[in-house]
């Protein structure tokens, strides 16, 4: 008997999957290895690989041209900087203060309808948050001219959907105990939110807007590219005359202004949260 138990354990080998489920398994990766060489097929299908291959050759002899820095460059762009911050700020308050109604509109428990006014708080949200910035000053430099106004509009426009999202998901799971606490109170529908909700919500607010600052400075300096004004401005300009050290100088510039707001960011969180 107990030979036999050893036998029948011997057999038994455990799997993490049948043999049907197995086969699906390796069909969908098959399936999807087929499909990623197509793709890259499809992709390269135009490139022109002798400038691949000497790409290598073509980025050192870049690289050679842009060193040193032409470090007294820098005095033409401390004005371009300030610009640079102010787009991002300004931009930002403009978002935020856009944001929060957008956000008290989408979320479930504090939107006035749920059928009518919460899909398009959710649009509003949507269409933001797809529209990169670089588009959104592409068409207010269209509209509005060349310039740091383009710029702000573009920032605080794309910021809508960002903390707009994040917000009313905050909105949605606060606790309902004081809500309910005040509205027994007989408190109107502005009280309770104000006394309610929002105290509820502000460290999240507060998180949500400083991070949002924090990317915003990242992305204005790149918006001079299409003319919003900044030291992109300048990284186009010398970037069009092959002006390579004053290149390396303004990405310099802008990796440590990116450093110096992230740990400015972080340690404001820090203090308020």
């Amino acid at each position: 008997m107990d030979k036999k138990m050893g036998e029948l354990e011997q057999k038994l080998v455990w799997e993490s999957h049948t043999k049907r489920k197995a086969w699906i398994v390796w069909g969908f990766w098959f399936a999807i290895t087929l499909l990623t060489i197509y793709c890259w097929v499809e992709m390269n299908e135009d490139t022109i690989w002798f400038f691949v291959y000497d790409a290598p050759v073509q980025a050192a002899d870049l690289i050679d041209r842009m060193f040193p820095p032409e470090w007294l460059y820098i005095n033409k762009l401390y004005k371009a900087l300030w610009d640079t911050l102010n787009i991002a700020t300004l931009g930002t308050l403009l978002g935020v203060i856009l944001a929060f109604p957008v956000a008290f509109l989408a979320a479930r428990n504090t939107t006035p309808s749920t059928k009518f006014v919460r899909p398009v708080a959710l649009f509003i949200i949507a269409s933001s948050r797809s529209i990169n910035s670089l588009i959104w000053a592409l068409l207010l430099v269209t509209i509005l001219g060349p310039g740091i106004l383009a710029g702000i509009i573009a920032i605080g426009l794309r910021s809508i959907g960002f903390v707009a999202k994040l917000l009313y998901e905050s909105i949605e799971e606060i606790n309902t105990t004081s809500v309910e606490a005040i509205e027994s109170t007989g408190a109107s529908r502005f009280q309770t939110i104000n006394y309610a909700i929002i105290p509820q919500i502000l460290p999240a607010f507060l998180g949500i807007m400083i991070f949002r600052w924090d990317i915003n400075i990242r992305e204005s300096t790149i918006l001079g590219l299409v003319g919003a004004g900044g030291i992109g401005l300048f990284l186009s300009s010398s970037m069009n005359i092959l002006a390579w050290p004053q290149v390396t100088l303004i990405i310099l510039v802008i990796l440590a202004t990116v450093i110096v707001s992230e740990y400015l960011s972080a340690k404001v969180r820090r203090l308020l949260i």
